[in-house]
């Protein structure tokens, strides 16, 4: 029949490796292409800035407010590499990010995913719109997933084939995370009791010769993260403190302000908060990841599975057995039905109590902000493919379509979106305020909200921009003769003697406030009123004149 011997064509051309190989191009696309369409975000301006001043005077030392070295030497050597720009500060996230996939394909070579979960996880990362967002976003957390992902590959490996150059790749990846952010330490430690416990078990082997190679990956752990965090050396009390006292250390400054940052909840939220992103941007992977937890946690191999084995036992011999004799019955059917793979069943064991202690974890957390959730994400989506059928699969397929759509609207539509994502998002209002100043002589800057233009004007761009932390006098303002003059609209003036008055946004972010009595209508749209920083931008008559002749 035609129709059959099409159906057998597509199959034999999509194969495994190559269906693999096609995701992998979508996530490359998706990662890579037109990185520079939007500003960078508030923190990212940061960021590039700190790393083009480490290029540029050789200046860092560690402050747990901007976390960890990894990000300002990477992006430092790419500026070196390939010069200063947008594009260039988010080539390496969407290197890491992109690199994710090709590690799951790694856990499929040992044998702890089949095909069709090693295709599904896949396609989940590549088009997640969460995945594929931060992994276009100049920070830390896509880095610090990323070591965390391969630490645990490493870890795997080193399990199957006890070989001393696996562990030395765990402690290079552990060793990366823990110069990326400060929870690192306790994705280590959500890790290490479970394999722990899972070796006393017998459930997991160490190698004879584990003792050595756990003193070797130790060494290359503390060396990599002295090394960075002393700035080569330039900063040694990051280490040891000033004097040698405690409280100077960077390691103790880390405990302490990050213990201040989650009492105070500065960027607070209820313990949910992760829920109704993961609603809103993640669905499909988090039914499944739902499906599959209980799937894992009732014996069976699919909960309807389940359900006909018991009615099985019900059909043949209900009036012959006692309850208690029938729940026996029907556990130990269940129980053979769900043996599979122990290989299988122990990653997903981990995978579980990964995604969970993740979630707990950040729940409690203080300090609630958008990019957390990936870290909640990656062990989720693993978590989505156990115990495939045909159903899991249609769902995950359909549901893919849903992720592309929410991919391309929040990371690929070129104006200012109303989505919790982004945060605290720079305006593309500000390219307006750019080319108005870009076309000026002398700028005059009044205002305690000023981010990314010191990453946009740096170096000797700065030079013709007159510094003033907050709203000064008419007369101060102006005795430079400056052709600009930018304030926040808050401390702003009605109006300056010889300029024209425009306002702009600087930076916005999705209001609940303003959405909350419209939220069905909201979850459809994605449109509707957004919080924003505004500024006004006084040019003079001259200056107004003589750029719209």
């Amino acid at each position: 029949m035609p129709a059959a011997g099409f159906s057998n064509s597509i199959k034999k051309f999509f194969t495994f490796e190559r269906t693999f190989l096609l995701i992998l191009v979508i996530a490359f696309i998706l990662r890579f292409w037109s990185l520079d369409l939007k500003l960078l975000h508030h923190d990212e301006a940061i960021h590039a800035w700190f790393s083009y001043d480490l290029l540029t005077k050789g200046a860092w030392s560690y402050d747990p407010s901007y976390h960890g070295p990894f990000l300002y030497y990477a992006t430092a050597g790419m500026f070196a590499l390939f010069g200063d720009s947008d594009l260039v500060a988010r080539l390496l996230p969407s290197l890491f990010g992109f690199l994710l996939i090709p590690l799951v394909y790694s856990i499929y070579r040992l044998g702890y995913l089949d095909k069709k979960q090693t295709l599904i996880t896949a396609l989940f990362l590549a088009v997640s719109p969460d995945m594929v967002y931060f992994s276009r976003f100049l920070r830390h957390d896509i880095f610090m997933l990323f070591f965390s992902l391969l630490f645990l590959v490493a870890l795997l490996y080193y399990f199957e084939r006890g070989q001393t150059r696996f562990a030395v790749i765990a402690s290079i990846a552990a060793a990366g995370g823990l110069c990326c952010k400060e929870e690192m330490p306790v994705i280590l430690l959500i890790f290490a009791a479970f394999f722990i416990y899972a070796i006393w078990r017998k459930r997991f082997t160490l190698p004879p010769g584990w003792k050595t190679d756990l003193l070797i990956g130790v060494f290359v752990a503390i060396a990599i993260m002295g090394v960075l965090y002393s700035a080569f050396g330039m900063h040694p009390e990051t280490l040891v403190g000033r004097e040698f006292q405690l409280h100077t250390s960077g390691w103790y400054q880390a405990i302490e302000h990050w213990t201040a940052m989650h009492n105070q909840q500065r960027l607070g939220g209820p313990w949910f908060f992760y829920i109704p992103l993961l609603l809103l941007y993640e669905v499909p992977i988090f039914i499944l990841a739902i499906i599959g937890t209980l799937q894992f946690l009732i014996p069976g191999s699919s909960l309807a599975l389940a359900v006909q084995r018991v009615k099985n036992v019900f059909a043949r011999r209900t009036w012959k057995l006692s309850t208690p004799e029938l729940a026996n019955v029907a556990a130990r059917q269940l129980k053979a039905a769900g043996k599979g793979d122990r290989k299988s069943e122990e990653f997903f064991r981990f995978c579980i109590w990964w995604m969970l202690l993740s979630m707990a974890f950040y729940a409690y957390v203080g300090e609630k902000v958008p990019w957390l959730l990936i870290h909640q994400l990656l062990p989720m989506t693993f978590v989505a493919v156990y115990r495939l059928n045909w159903q899991k699969v249609a769902f995950a397929l359909i549901g893919t379509l849903f992720l592309v759509a929410v991919t391309w609207h929040v990371a690929f539509v070129p104006v200012d979106i109303n989505e919790p994502i982004v945060q605290v998002q720079n305006s593309e209002d500000l390219r307006t305020v750019m080319e108005i100043m870009d076309h000026s002589g002398r700028v005059v800057l009044a205002s305690k909200n000023y981010w990314p233009l010191p990453w946009y004007y740096r170096g000797s761009r700065w030079d013709r921009i007159t510094m003033f932390d907050d709203r000064k006098d008419e007369a101060t303002l102006t005795s430079s003769h400056p052709d600009v003059i930018i304030l926040h609209d808050a401390a702003s003036y009605d109006s300056l003697e010889g300029f024209d008055k425009a306002t702009y946004k600087l930076s916005y972010w999705f209001s609940l406030y303003d959405n909350q009595d419209r939220l069905f209508e909201y979850y459809l749209h994605r449109d509707g009123p957004m919080g924003s920083i505004n500024i006004d931008v006084f040019t003079t008559d001259v200056f107004t004149k003589k750029n719209t002749a």
